[in-house]
This record gives C-alpha cells, sequence and structure tokens, in this order.
C-alpha cells in the first residue's frame, strides 16, 4: 500500500469539468435512536453551500425513543426557514440501514446522494468540492476521507484515529489512484443515483452493505474517485465495547462480503493485480484467526528453540519478527506523517496501537468464524454520545454498548501469557520474553478496558440502558 501510494502521490484525481446547471441533491441521514447528535447532524446537513432549491435532506429515522420528536422538530424549525426537509420514520427496520437506505431512495428526488451518519458533521463546502468530479459520467461515487472530531479524548480515541487513518489516508489513496478496487465507507460519500440503481440498490444480507455495493457498482464498470484532502470531521466510540462492536461489525460484514462476491470478481474482467488485492482487501480479517493460533503456538515454539537453541534459528526469526512488526508500525507512522501529526505524538502511540491490535484478535476471530459459519447477526449500533474534542462526558448517558463476550477470551490469553513470562524467566528463557510481553500486554490491555468500562448508573451488565441495539 505505501509502495502504491508513493508511486501515484501525484495522481491526484481532478475534474474533467463542472456541473452545469446545477443537479439536485438529496442528502440521505440515516438514523436510529440518536438523541445525543441527531439535531447536530440535521443543522449541518441545512448548512451545506449549495442552493437551496436543489438540496433535500432526508431525515431516514428508525427511532423507538424521543429521536423521533427531536428530528421532527428539527426539521419543522428547518422548513419554515426554507429549507426542503422531509422526515421519514418507518415502523418495522427491515433490512435496518441498507432497508432504510433503500426505501429513502425510491422517494429522493435528487440525481445525486450524500449520505452522512448520525456522528458526521459535513464542513459547508462538501458538496462544491465534491460534485465537480461527477462531470466524468463514468463516475458513480465520490468518498471523502473521514477525520475526528474527538481524536484526543483519551487514549482508545487516539488509537482509533491513528487506524482509521491507516486506511483514509494510504490504503485508499493507494487503491484508488491505482485502479484497484476501493469501497464507500458508509458515510461522507456522494453516490450517482443511476449508479445505486444500475448496481443492484442496498441490500441487507451483509452486515457492510457499503463494502457490498461498491464492489458490485464497480463490478457493473462505475468508477470511484476519492478526495483525500476533503474532509468530513466524525465521533469516534469512547466506549471500549462501542467500538469492538463496531469492529465486530465491520469484521463479519467483509467476510460476508467475500464470500458473495469474491466468484464474481475473480471471473470479473479486472486485471490480475486488481483481482488479487480485492481478495487481499476483502479476507483481510482472516488474519485475526491467523494471529490467534500464533498467540497460542508461541509458547510450545519457544520451549523447541530453547532445545535446538536460539543461535540456530535467530537468522530466521529476527527478520520475520521485525518484518511482521516494523511493517504494521511503519505503515501506519507513514499515513501519520501524511497528515502532518508530529514524530514525537506518533511514537509515543505506536505501542498502544500493537496492544490493541493483538487485543482484538478474539473479538474479531468472532466476527470471521460467525461469517464463515453463515451466522446471522442484527446490525450493530454504535452509540454516539456528543463528544467533541477532549471534553465530554457520556456516563449516565441513554445508550450503553452491549459487553462484549469476547472479554473472556481476551482474560484468558491475558492469563496464559502472564504464566508463560514467569515460566520463561524460571527457565532462563530471556530472550523469548520480549515475544511474550507483546502479547500480554495486548490482550491484558483490551481486557482491563473491557473489564472497567463505564456503565451507566443502574444498568445491568451486558444490558443495554436504553433500547440501542440493531442499527
Amino acid at each position: 500500500m505505501m509502495w502504491l501510494y508513493e508511486r501515484h502521490r501525484s495522481d491526484a484525481p481532478r475534474p474533467k469539468g463542472l456541473l452545469d446547471p446545477l443537479p439536485r441533491v438529496t442528502v440521505q441521514l440515516p438514523i436510529y435512536n440518536e438523541v445525543y447528535v441527531v439535531e447536530r447532524l440535521v443543522e449541518a446537513a441545512a448548512a451545506l453551500d449549495y442552493p437551496r432549491h436543489l438540496l433535500e435532506i432526508q431525515i431516514l429515522d428508525d427511532s423507538t425513543d424521543e429521536t423521533r420528536e427531536i428530528a421532527r422538530s428539527v426539521a419543522a424549525r428547518l422548513k419554515a426557514g426554507g429549507t426542503d426537509v422531509v422526515h421519514r420514520h418507518r415502523q418495522r427496520r427491515d433490512g435496518f440501514k441498507a432497508g432504510a437506505l433503500q426505501a429513502g431512495l425510491a422517494a429522493a428526488r435528487g440525481e445525486f446522494l450524500l449520505i452522512l451518519d448520525a456522528d458526521f458533521v459535513p464542513r459547508p463546502d462538501l458538496l462544491r468540492q465534491a460534485l465537480p468530479h461527477f462531470a466524468d459520467p463514468g463516475v458513480g461515487m465520490v468518498q471523502a476521507r473521514w477525520e475526528h472530531l474527538n481524536r484526543d479524548y483519551s487514549l482508545l480515541t487516539r488509537i482509533q484515529s491513528v487506524l482509521l487513518d491507516g486506511h483514509f489516508v494510504v490504503e485508499h489513496t493507494a487503491r484508488s489512484r491505482s485502479g484497484r478496487f476501493f469501497n464507500f465507507n458508509g458515510t461522507a460519500g456522494i453516490w450517482r443515483r443511476a449508479c445505486l440503481v444500475d448496481a443492484g440498490g442496498w441490500q441487507s444480507d451483509t452486515l457492510t452493505e457499503d463494502l457490498d455495493l461498491s464492489y458490485r457498482a464497480q463490478l457493473a464498470g462505475w468508477r470511484f474517485v476519492y478526495l483525500k484532502d476533503v474532509v468530513a470531521p466524525a465521533e469516534l466510540p469512547v466506549d471500549i465495547h462501542g467500538f469492538k462492536s463496531q469492529q465486530h461489525r465491520w469484521a463479519k460484514g467483509s467476510i460476508q462480503t467475500a464470500v458473495k462476491l469474491l466468484p464474481a470478481i475473480l471471473r470479473s474482467a479486472y486485471p490480475w493485480k486488481a483481482k488479487a488485492e480485492a481478495v487481499l482487501h476483502l479476507t483481510a480479517n482472516v488474519s485475526y484467526l491467523f494471529g490467534l493460533l500464533l498467540a497460542l503456538l508461541i509458547v510450545p515454539a519457544i520451549v523447541i528453540r530453547e532445545r535446538v537453541g536460539w543461535q540456530r534459528l535467530v537468522i530466521l526469526d529476527v527478520p520475520l519478527f521485525l518484518a511482521g512488526t516494523f511493517s504494521f508500525l511503519g505503515f501506519y507512522a507513514f499515513s501519520q506523517r501524511e497528515i502532518g501529526r508530529s514524530f514525537r505524538q506518533t511514537v509515543r502511540i505506536l505501542p498502544w496501537l500493537l496492544a490493541l491490535g493483538i487485543g482484538l484478535s478474539v473479538n474479531n476471530v468472532r466476527a470471521v468464524l460467525e461469517a464463515l459459519g453463515g451466522r446471522r447477526s442484527e446490525f450493530a449500533r454504535t452509540p454516539k454520545y456528543r463528544i467533541v474534542g477532549v471534553r465530554g462526558e457520556w456516563r449516565g448517558k441513554k445508550y450503553l454498548s452491549v459487553r462484549s463476550s469476547s472479554t473472556a477470551g481476551e482474560v484468558l490469553l491475558s492469563l496464559y501469557f502472564m504464566g508463560a513470562i514467569v515460566f520463561a524467566a524460571l527457565e532462563n528463557y530471556w530472550a523469548a520474553i520480549p515475544f511474550l510481553l507483546v502479547f500480554f500486554s495486548g490482550f491484558a490491555y483490551t481486557a482491563v478496558l473491557s473489564l472497567f468500562a463505564r456503565r451507566s448508573p443502574g444498568a445491568p451488565v451486558g444490558e443495554p440502558a436504553a433500547p440501542s441495539a440493531a442499527y
């Protein structure tokens, strides 16, 4: 990815012209129980710098709480001021987010559709910067880069921001500019209506309807544009269980999409290098399974190596360790450099990044196995609390993520590696201890965060404080 990024650094997309006359745009806002952020979201959509008579805002509301009343109220207020806002509430949440978007598409009047999740606050010039790229009739979707409203709120949000920056800064840029498949990320992107219809519309048979539709659209011949320098700020999850739920959904959905679409991708007319990268992209989360197997096997491997002799194996082990570790860390350090983050800021976060990456393996292995086994599950919503910058409190608020079932596995693996470190010290296997510490710190960090995550007062462990299930 870094090599492709550098090779295509100067190939930034440029519009082929201007859209004249300006087209009608529908802004779709899919929401479900978003009492803290819905008003901010709708007001930000209404503040987009675009002619009022050409802008339609759809609030696609599947809420079951007072979010409905807040959304109706803000819609009525903005409509009285001349903004075209429609509040659409569904009694049945068939298809979850994909179902809401498909229902909204049927009623939308726009030639283009901007989709924004509840935690996003788009900048007013988003449409002005993105729409000119649709002057090319072959372009079906334009994606903006995510930025983070609460990057520095906590260590967890700082780690998440770096993980997402790697995806949005390096991966998306490399894939889009080199002619590989790349995907709409569910929000902060604009679709050409004709592309959506041609690709078969929104489908809810995977948990990543955005990834699924992206590949179907590109297989149908549409091209996508990624704008690295056009940013759309959003709120990162501040709760470890919300973060793990989000990661579970993304990991499971990507494997579901791979099972669904890889045969069509491999049969397509795309060049082999694009097909190969698509395979790696869609199956990337299988690496968590191999990571977990490595964790379980490292203790017996250490014993075998001690008996054979470390000196004989160091020529193989050290290069493998350095390649596996420093490629991972170097990738994310590279992404931070590209967006102007200081070297000192980046170096301080990298060990925690590695720890969380290891710690997530139990959670994401469960997601991969569920997808491969064909197990269906709901679209688990990530709660948003309107946490901006380094300020804000989410204890006692309405929504609470359900505790992850992977926590027990993380605790057991922490104890496993703690015992392994003691064993290595007693047996004088000192060279093994740094390797064991890497795994211990990863599982222990995630387990401690999960065990001591804050809960709303009176909320039972493992249950939401208010309805926050699917979506």
